[in-house]
């Protein structure tokens, strides 16, 4: 049995049926003609691109998207497709996963295991299947499974004790940091366990906040990858099996987690600006690391010419920090404006003169700083038809260290569920590529500027304890008694777990922005804003 299956590790665009079958039958003509595969298998749900949320619940959307299935088999021949689709049975709908050959459905697959956790909502659309599916084709019986089908030991034996030679899995496994490696660990595991070799495939893109990285690949009876995919590319890679054996083929590198995660952000920002068809990128640059990460990040997915950066100087701003956002700009080759914004600050302190008469300077003057900023930024990115892209990182939302219509004004958030420390790490990554960050933007403590000598530190705990007990916190839902046992400054922990629960209705109002941690907020931590419970007793 000589047997060549291609690996569809392809990017599908969420609602857009028509796209995703024209993006289905190119793949297939392409693996049939040019690599000469005999079958071709693609990502999970790829007929309508996943996460498809509450397009599910539509009827016209699902006839759609079942009928599409007729018209793939109706365009393609001479190869064989595995195809991800929503099937609509009676009032019941399942993922399922169609077999294609020579014009007719062969038989079809509806996913058992259902992931209802996290950033996954597949019970609240999907009926779960209760067998296996298993076909025979070129002389070997192959099983299938639906991505968290094949994390589950027992169903994998389920396909080898009915008999597979080979086992194919569809996928739209979302990344983490560290994700790929726990991935690749837990199949090669069952595979080996069950002694079945597995065909995983994945799909590849950015989808709001979750990020595809691909990295499909291929694992043999014995638990060793022979195939592998690049990371957070498209890519269509064909692997023989000889009498069901996968042969030994290239294997892309796997990235280290800090570079991963970089190409992560660019791979977020770039789909996410490009399929919601904005001009380009705004943002403000204000000299700190954040806003220059930021920076890098959008001229990496982008291109120097789509994007914009805005300074905007106060009367605390210090002049290192302009000369250092203007250095940014020119190093990355963008466009950038410098507009003071006192005459704004002056404007509204006139107006408001009466009403703040005989109050105290506080945080309210500080946040009309931030919000004329957010003015202005918005302003510019209505005319020119850019994304304003925020800057503030995971760690400041987690506290609330952020102005509501100020520097959280705008259409999406790329370092959203960026801890702090990552940002840093982050930083000096893109300057071991080229130097474009000014080395003291790395090393002075960060400001927000917005009063006379004002650094993060007065007002927050030390970064290298905060992200810790964040972390702890906000991940791993670790008590205080735990954290603080854990070595943690009790004063620290209560000052951060304070912040964390009085401030998520400041987060629920920020910009949609990348999952890179295993606990993002929003999709996966979702807490009510009005609550009695409060981590600290």
């Amino acid at each position: 049995m000589n047997l060549k299956i291609a690996l569809a590790q392809t990017q599908f665009f969420v609602g857009d049926i028509a796209a995703n079958v024209k993006t289905i039958v190119e793949s297939a003509r392409y693996a049939r003609d040019e690599l000469g595969a005999d079958l071709i298998v693609f990502p999970e749900l790829t007929v309508t691109g996943y996460p498809a949320e509450d397009l599910l619940l539509r009827r016209d959307f699902i006839n759609l998207a079942n009928n599409a299935i007729y018209e793939i088999a109706e365009q393609v021949a001479d190869i064989a497709l595995v195809i991800g689709y929503p099937e609509r049975d009676g009032d019941k709908l399942y993922n399922s996963a169609a077999v294609i050959n020579q014009g007719a459905i062969v038989t079809n697959y509806r996913k058992q295991a259902l992931p209802n956790y996290g950033v996954f909502d597949e019970v609240r659309y999907f009926t779960a299947g209760d067998k296996v599916c298993l076909f025979e084709f070129n002389g070997a019986v192959i099983g299938l499974t639906i991505c968290e089908d094949v994390w589950r030991e027992e169903i994998v034996k389920q396909n080898q004790q009915g008999g597979a030679d080979l086992l194919l899995t569809l996928n739209a496994s979302p990344f983490h940091s560290g994700k790929i490696h726990l991935r690749e660990e837990i199949v090669c595991s069952h595979a080996k366990n069950a002694q079945l070799p597995i065909v995983y495939v994945n799909q590849v893109g950015g989808q709001d906040e979750l990020i595809f990285d691909g990295v499909s690949f291929v694992v043999n009876k014995n638990g060793e990858v022979v195939f592998r995919a690049a990371e957070f590319k498209p890519q269509i890679g064909v692997v023989e099996f000889v009498d069901c054996v996968p042969q030994e083929h290239s294997c892309a590198p796997l990235y280290q987690e800090v570079s991963s995660d970089y190409e992560a952000l660019v791979l977020g920002v770039k789909d996410y600006v490009t399929k919601n068809g904005f001009q380009g990128a705004i943002l403000g640059l204000s000299g700190g690391i954040d806003s220059a990460l930021v920076l890098a990040l959008a001229v990496d997915a982008l291109g120097a010419d789509k994007v914009e950066a805005v300074l905007m100087p106060s009367r605390y701003t210090q002049d290192m920090s302009v000369e250092d956002a203007e250095l940014e700009a020119k190093a990355l080759g963008v466009k950038y404006h410098i507009i003071p914004i006192e005459p704004a600050v002056t404007a509204f302190g006139e107006m408001l003169a009466d009403i703040f008469a005989g109050t105290k300077k506080d945080a309210t003057e500080e946040n009309i700083q931030a919000r004329c900023r957010g003015v202005i930024l918005m302003a510019m990115s209505n005319k020119q038809g850019k994304i304003l892209l925020t800057t503030g990182n995971k760690s400041e939302m987690s506290v609330g260290y952020a102005t509501l219509y100020g520097d959280m004004a705008g259409g999406f958030a790329p370092i959203k569920d960026v801890p702090k420390l990552l940002v840093y790490k982050l930083a000096v990554y893109r300057n071991s590529l080229a130097p474009i960050i000014p080395e003291r933007v790395i090393t002075r403590p960060p400001s927000a500027e917005l009063a006379p000598d004002q650094v993060d530190q007065d007002s927050l705990p030390p970064y290298d304890q905060l992200d810790p007990i964040l972390e702890r916190y906000v991940e791993l839902d670790q008590t205080a008694e735990e954290i603080i046992a854990a070595g943690f400054s009790p004063e620290h922990v209560q000052r951060a777990i304070s912040l964390v629960d009085r401030n998520e209705y400041k987060r629920r109002q920020s910009p949609p922005g990348i999952k890179i941690t295993p606990r993002s907020f929003g999709r996966d931590r979702r807490y009510p804003i009005t609550s009695g419970y409060r981590g600290i007793k």
